[in-house]
Parts: C-alpha cells; structure tokens; sequence
C-alpha cells in the first residue's frame, strides 16, 4: 500500500503587527502622562510614540517619559515647538528612549522616520529644512513594505488647518507625504483637532492629540 505524502506548507508566516500608543502635546502634565502610560501597559502596546510638545516652553520636564519606561514599554520622541532638539536629546538619553528628530528607526519590520518641531514657536524650522530632515530619516528605510512618519506639525491644506487660526500646516510635511508615500502620519500640534483623521493620497494623517490613540500596522 502507497503511504500519503506530507504535505508541505511553503506559505510565507504571517509578520506580527506592529500596536502603538500615540500622544503629543503633554505640555509637563505629569498626570496625564501617568494615564498614557497605565493606557500603554493595559493595551500591551509595543511602542509609545510621543509627537512633541512634551513640556510647557521647556518647563517640567520630569515624570513625562519615566511613567512608560517605569511600565517597560519602549518610547520614541521628537520635540514639539515647545522644547528645543537639546532638550529631546536630554530626555532620551535620561530614559533610554529614542528621538527621532532627522533620523529612523525599524520596528517589527515597520520603518519609522521623524522630524520634530514647527513653522512657528521656541523650536522653529523652514519647510525646506523639514522635508529635509524628514527626507535624511526616511532614507534608511525606504526598503521596508511599511511605513510611519512621525512629525509635532500637521501638513498643509489639510482639515486640521480649519481647526486653528494661528498655527499654519507645513508645506515641507505635505511635500514628504506626497514624496515619501508612507502608510501612516502621525501629528499633534492643534490641539483643537485631536482625533481628526484624513487621507492625502494612500497616507492615513492622524492628530494623535492628548488622550493617546492606539494604532496597529
């Protein structure tokens, strides 16, 4: 009698998701903080991403970053209009989380790439100079099927420009969108329209705003 062949599965594995907590404009709210942070662990998220304005004009700087790293989850940071590149560093270094600023970072095989800071404020940056730093970051991970792009700044022309009369959309974010393609961008900065979520082309814009919004890819 003839045995039956094993069959083989030759089907590539499926990859793991990618779950993330996304906040911005913390503004040294230590409580609030506190609440990511219990939100990050509840969720068993992999990564905290937090979109800038971490302090209140590089003021209260302490227990913004700790509260996650206390709960052992992994952060990555750039700096708002709030707070200089050196104070991003400081606390990055402090906490052993990561700042994105100009550069990238691969996660589960999702390459993240950011810029920090605004066209206006303490922190302030040209467009050209955004889509540069922006452009640097997302060099070294342009080989990678997905891709997040992290800025404090929401794109021009965008609904997220109707919500605020003072803090214009930047060119240079639009400019990498359209350019870079990623599948994902997440801002803060208008506070006014946290949650607001809108395309530009095949990229899902997300203002992550305070309370933290969880994002799987």
């Amino acid at each position: 009698m003839e045995k039956k062949k094993k069959s083989i599965d030759v089907s590539k594995p499926k990859k793991s998701k990618l779950k993330i907590l996304a906040s911005g404009d913390i503004h040294g709210d230590t409580g609030l903080a506190e609440k990511l942070a219990e939100k990050a662990k509840k969720e068993n998220v992999d990564l905290v991403i937090l979109c800038g304005d971490l302090t209140q004009n590089e003021v209260s700087t302490s227990n913004i970053v700790g509260p996650f790293v206390k709960r052992k989850k992994k952060v990555i940071l750039i700096p708002g209009n709030h707070e200089t590149v050196a104070t991003a560093d400081f606390l990055a270094e402090l906490y052993g989380a990561r700042n994105l600023h100009g550069y990238s970072v691969k996660y589960k095989d999702v390459g993240l790439f950011g810029c920090g800071g605004a066209n206006i404020g303490l922190f302030q940056l040209g467009e050209k100079e955004i889509f540069n730093l922006l452009k640097k970051g997302f060099s070294k991970i342009k080989y990678l099927d997905k891709k997040i792009m992290i800025t404090h700044v929401h794109p021009s022309g965008t609904k997220m420009e109707k919500f605020t009369k003072f803090f214009p959309g930047s060119k240079g974010v639009k400019k990498a969108i359209e350019t870079f393609k990623p599948d994902i961008l997440l801002c803060s900065h208008v506070h006014e329209a946290e949650g607001i979520e809108e395309k530009i082309g095949k990229t899902r814009v997300i203002n992550v705003g305070r309370k933290g919004k969880i994002i799987e890819i």
